[in-house]
């Protein structure tokens, strides 16, 4: 029997292993933990050649730590990027990389439907000095192709956009930008690399809310941008070192870490979870809407299947009621949690409109194609028949619609 070939590691294995030796690591396991804001210099000479990036080394914990140093070299080897560059949170790794990218005078081309803070970041921040935000629906590449002006310098999008599920084909999306002279960056918090890798795809970055699926237990706050050295770099010494100061933790980088040796374990049954919650309430008369990748009618299901290796742990939909029924339905939960954020281990429910994208006006979620109604659900890691038993619940408890409008009891 011969032996087996010598490949290239496999994504779970990178996820535990890769850049860390623990023989090297005085036979630790897990990688230390360091505590330690500044760093010793040998000499005089040798400090201003860190400084100078002459030579490798650290210096001040704003600008780098051996524990999130080993968290970025793993990032940006799971999603195939050149380097990495972890933040204090997600929100950090966005306005830091825009901040740092973007200028007075310079256009930021987004989809429609956007997380509510990302929103407000872009409608409230750069637009306030002087950046031109331009929302088109990114689902039709050819919106893009007619917007792009010689001043649009990014192209900013989610695939699936939290709240409502949307697509985008990430690879026309970058070509058409790339043909104007736009760089994409795509916030992949939704897939994590083990489900989509956007910058194979053509994508310059990818930034994530790693305080959700990357963590994976509801314990932190950290963000991560993966791109070319050249600008990660740029990013790390002018971005957050002199803009946004979102440091992470050499704490939380230890969490992250620990979070990502389960990752691949995790995705797919938050995967296999959301299916099956997803396809319950499709069938449920009380449900006028579900918005799932996994779904056979989800309208996007062929792109779905082409760039997700699985379709995620995140579902939306509408209850034939309304706003009201939607309240009445999350009120009326036992096991799964009203609260914001997703990717944890406990599956949770919110209601967009006056939670995640409260920032938006009623007039602004029209517009941006979040409805009133609109419940999302992060499906966890519990048992599926206690996920379902719950659901029904609260379906029953939930007034019917009747088909003339009025709630029947």
């Amino acid at each position: 029997m011969s032996n087996p070939k010598p490949s290239a590691p496999g994504f779970a294995t990178r996820a535990i292993h890769h850049a860390y030796d623990p023989y090297a690591g005085e036979g630790a396991l897990n990688p230390p933990l360091y505590l330690s804001s500044t760093y010793a210099f040998p000499t005089v000479e040798e400090g201003a050649a860190r400084f100078a990036g002459e030579q490798p080394g650290f210096i001040y914990s704003r600008v780098g730590n051996p524990t999130t140093a080993l968290l970025e070299a793993r990032l940006a080897n799971l999603e195939g990027g050149e380097a990495a560059l972890v933040t204090a949170s997600g929100m950090g790794a966005t306005t830091s990389l825009l901040w740092t990218l973007l200028a007075p005078g310079d256009e930021v081309i987004a989809d429609k439907t956007l997380y509510g803070c990302t929103f407000g970041f872009f409608n409230h921040g750069l637009a306030k000095f002087g950046v031109r935000i331009t929302h088109i629906d990114l689902t039709d590449p050819e919106n893009l192709a007619r917007a792009m002006t010689a001043n649009t310098k990014i192209v900013f999008f989610e695939s699936p956009a939290n709240p409502n599920m949307r697509l985008i084909d990430i690879a026309a999306i970058a070509e058409l930008a790339h043909r104007g002279g736009a760089r994409v960056v795509v916030d992949s918090t939704y897939c994590t690399p083990y489900l989509q890798q956007p910058l194979a795809l053509g994508a310059d970055f990818v930034v994530h809310s790693a305080t959700k699926y990357l963590g994976g237990h509801g314990d932190l706050l950290a963000g991560a941008i993966v791109g070319p050295k050249e600008d990660i770099d740029h990013v790390r010494f002018r971005g957050v070192k002199d803009m946004t100061g979102a440091v992470l933790s050499s704490q939380d980088a230890f969490l992250i870490l620990r979070g990502l040796k389960t990752l691949a374990l995790r995705m797919h049954r938050h995967s296999e979870n959301a299916l099956g919650i997803a396809r319950y309430l499709a069938a449920h008369p009380q449900v006028a809407v579900c918005h799932y990748p996994g779904l056979d009618d989800f309208p996007q299901r062929e792109l779905a299947e082409r760039q997700m290796k699985l379709p995620g742990g995140m579902l939306a939909f509408e209850l034939k009621g309304g706003v009201e029924a939607g309240r009445r339905f999350m009120n009326a939960l036992r096991l799964i949690t009203r609260a914001v954020s997703l990717g944890d281990a406990e599956t949770l429910a919110q209601h967009p409109a006056s939670m995640t994208h409260s920032f938006y006006t009623q007039e602004e979620r029209e517009a941006h194609l979040i409805s009133e109604g609109l419940v999302r659900i992060s499906a966890g890691l519990e048992d599926l028949d206690d996920l379902l038993a719950d659901i029904a619940q609260a379906l029953d408890a939930t007034p019917k619609h009747s088909p003339g409008g009025d709630y029947c009891y």
